[in-house]
């Protein structure tokens, strides 16, 4: 596939053992990156959306373009203390401790119809806590797109017990 192909792996990062999937190769790449962006456009082109949520920060890279290619807004879900305004947050379980992600309060209107994009769906745990964070605020999810899903890591499958939709354009196994 010419966007898995684009893709970099780059071997026992952040720790021994990881196989880390590098998506900067395939944004650098003019035709990887319109390709990424078309594929996503065209997907969504008849879905009724009214916004786009990217987790940060390369969930920002890839939905700002889409959600600019839709004609709908973006809204930046991000680490806690990096929005100026009111937020709101969630705090969800890593595998050594806590994190936090935070939106602001007015981000999102009730019932809105968000799509939720970020790079890559392993674990699920940011995403899981995305999408808390947004029902929590009203909003209706269309979907959780990725570029790349690691199926065997179970972020895609904990995601569809919650209920929701899981799209990728390619897929890693084994790792």
């Amino acid at each position: 596939m010419a966007i898995k192909s684009r893709i970099r792996t780059v071997p026992h990062y952040p720790h021994h053992g990881i196989m880390f999937r590098d998506i900067t190769t395939l944004l650098k790449d003019p035709v990887g990156l319109r390709i990424t962006i078309d594929e996503l456009v065209n997907r969504y082109r008849e879905v009724k959306i009214d916004k786009v949520a990217g987790i940060e920060s390369r969930g920002f890279i890839l939905g700002a373009p889409l959600a600019y290619a839709l004609g709908v807004g973006f809204v930046p879900i991000r680490k806690k203390g990096k929005l100026p305004a009111e937020t709101i947050g969630h705090d969800y379980q890593l595998e050594y401790g806590t994190d936090r992600i935070e939106i602001h309060t007015d981000a999102i209107a009730e019932g809105e119809r968000v799509l939720l994009v970020d790079d890559l769906i392993a674990t699920g745990g940011t995403a899981e806590a995305a999408c808390i964070l947004l029902e929590k605020m009203g909003g209706k999810i269309v979907e959780c797109c990725f570029v790349i899903d690691l199926p065997d890591i179970g972020g895609h499958a904990r995601l569809e017990k919650l209920g929701q939709r899981v799209f990728a354009l390619c897929e890693f196994e084994g790792d």
